[in-house]
């Protein structure tokens, strides 16, 4: 097939080292644009902040988010999984006085029992038992979650199936393993913003990032998939798929 001067363009002009979890190279740029969800997770882990002695960031990626958060608790901390997100997290949040521990398993976490009043997630995988264990019994685990079937019209027209092992995952399986757990639940949201993509470029670069959404993905294997995208840009001004986002609140019984 013969690509156009443009398609080839984008593709090697998303060829760009990516660290942490930062997207703004796409998204301070306007390449991507994500509809405003109906709440905000920044402006609730700030009302439970300001009563917390002691808080703990789950997956703080490269700790962009938590370090505009300040000031902290008395003693706060944040874990991180990802290995090369590790050092970037660091160099970002020890200064600001955040513990910052490597994590290797959900159910494995470096903290005494009923360490934290306050446990914070944003997209973070997470064993419930465990989070239960670290919080004291007056805590509050606070989580936005991404849903099993987050951007499917990606796969779908790459011809990727979803990931079955998060296909279940949702509000309701959510709360129902919360409660099943010995958690009350206090605040519960769901909904479905729309992503959009306005180059084919910026659509690669999230692929490349967030590689559990196409695993194995590769632009040689779906080079035709993608400039038919492509080509619907053009015509259209933006490419856009469906998200699945929720977030709970819940505390101790």
């Amino acid at each position: 097939m013969n690509y156009d001067a443009q398609f080839l363009f984008y593709l090697e002009h998303m060829n760009r080292q990516f660290s942490g979890w930062d997207f703004s190279y796409i998204e301070k740029t306007g390449r991507m644009q994500e509809e405003p969800l109906d709440w905000s997770y920044g402006s609730i882990v700030l009302s439970y902040m300001n009563k917390a002695n002691a808080m703990l960031d789950m997956g703080t990626g490269g700790g962009e988010l938590l370090s505009m958060l300040g000031p902290f608790p008395q003693d706060p901390c944040a874990t991180e999984g990802y290995a090369p997100n590790v050092p970037i997290a660091k160099a970002r949040l020890e200064p600001l006085g955040i513990q910052v521990e490597q994590v290797f398993a959900d159910d494995e976490l470096p903290f005494a029992d009923g360490r934290f009043d306050l446990v914070i997630n944003r997209h973070e995988s997470y064993s419930v038992r465990e989070v239960r264990r670290i919080l004291r019994d007056s805590g509050i685990f606070l989580t936005q979650q991404v849903g099993g079937t987050d951007c499917r019209e990606i796969n779908e027209r790459l011809g990727v199936p979803l990931n079955d092992e998060f296909q279940h995952w949702n509000l309701d399986f959510a709360v129902k393993e919360l409660e099943a757990n010995g958690f009350k639940i206090i605040k519960k949201r769901e909904q479905a913003p729309m992503q959009r993509f306005y180059d084919i470029g910026a659509l690669v670069y999230y692929l490349k990032a967030i590689e559990w959404q196409a695993v194995g993905f590769r632009i040689e294997d779906h080079k035709e998939a993608l400039y038919g995208i492509h080509k619907e840009i053009k015509t259209r001004g933006f490419w856009e798929t469906t998200q699945q986002r929720f977030l709970i609140v819940a505390s101790p019984v």
